[in-house]
């Protein structure tokens, strides 16, 4: 089975390129290959490659940016998913599309589940419900939508790496605490979406994280804790909570975005860690790495 994966640059992009199952064959196109928001050249790469199904890494991340960003956001996490959703469509391929719990408005008392009501606070969350509204319109019955959070990995710009760095450097550092979620490792989603790949029975909206809640601040103090354990940081690193109006930004977050995971985990019955089980192995990946000169 060819599967074709867009955004193989990113975070998820390159665990799927790592991890790739026996039996299938993996073409992967960065953004520079393949501008998902060009309806045209997604028509020709499908041409070209001919896949069974496409799992859609491509994504525009930039929370804050997006508020400034707008046309950039819609055109990459909107359209973009519009176009592969028409493309896969008459060429009877199936789509399997990543999407956020940024299209939550964060206001619910318990985990949010697929047909929960959607109220996204920002532009980053309304453009990623736009993309799953067009997958829903075009691609009904042969795609798969799967919300994810916290997605972080040993590669690429995110909170695992910008807290390793910054505690290296200060020995201490603030962290949001009235943000609650689940921090997901890349490998452990990459792990189900192979597993969804496989699978032309799942369709529908489905939510994934690796198990557990965390605030960020939980997350940071974990990584401290893990790091130190680890070698990777020293030992006494400082994380103190504070309120997210202590450290305003452009886009409002989602107060609280813990998702209902059940529908999926009952249809794949795949090994579900623990994040903070997930935190120490992708770390371990980057104590063994080897060290520049």
């Amino acid at each position: 089975m060819k599967v074709l994966i867009t955004g193989a640059s990113g975070q998820v992009g390159r665990c799927l390129l790592a991890s790739v199952p026996p039996g299938i064959t993996a073409v992967g196109l960065t953004r520079a290959q393949l501008d998902v928001g060009d309806a045209d050249a997604v028509t020709r790469s499908l041409e070209t490659h001919a896949p069974a199904v496409i799992i859609n890494a491509a994504a525009y991340t930039a929370v804050d940016r997006a508020q400034s960003e707008a046309e950039l956001a819609r055109r990459v996490n909107g359209l973009g998913p519009a176009n592969l959703a028409r493309a896969a469509s008459a060429r009877g391929a199936r789509l399997v599309h990543i999407s956020t719990d940024f299209v939550f408005d964060g206001r619910a008392g318990s985990p949010y589940a697929p047909q929960a009501p959607t109220a996204p606070l920002g532009v980053y969350g309304a453009s990623k419900l736009q993309g799953e509204q067009a997958v829903a319109e075009w691609a009904a019955g042969h795609s798969v939508i799967l919300r994810t959070a916290w997605v972080y990995a040993a590669h690429g710009a995110n909170f695992l790496r910008t807290m390793l760095r910054l505690m290296a450097e200060k020995g201490q550092v603030r962290v949001v605490a009235d943000q609650v979620g689940t921090p997901t490792a890349a490998d452990s989603l990459a792990t189900i979406l192979w597993g969804l790949a496989r699978r032309s029975d799942i369709s529908g909206v489905h939510h994934f994280t690796d198990a557990g809640v965390a605030s960020w601040y939980d997350f940071a103090v974990a990584i401290a804790e893990e790091g130190a354990a680890l070698g990777l940081l020293p030992a006494g690193v400082r994380v103190s909570a504070i309120g997210t109006a202590d450290y305003p930004t452009p886009a409002r977050r989602p107060a609280y975005s813990v998702l209902d995971k059940r529908s999926l985990l009952a249809a794949l019955a795949p090994e579900h860690h623990h994040w903070r089980v997930s935190l120490r192995r992708v770390l371990g990946t980057l104590a063994a790495a080897p060290k520049d000169n």
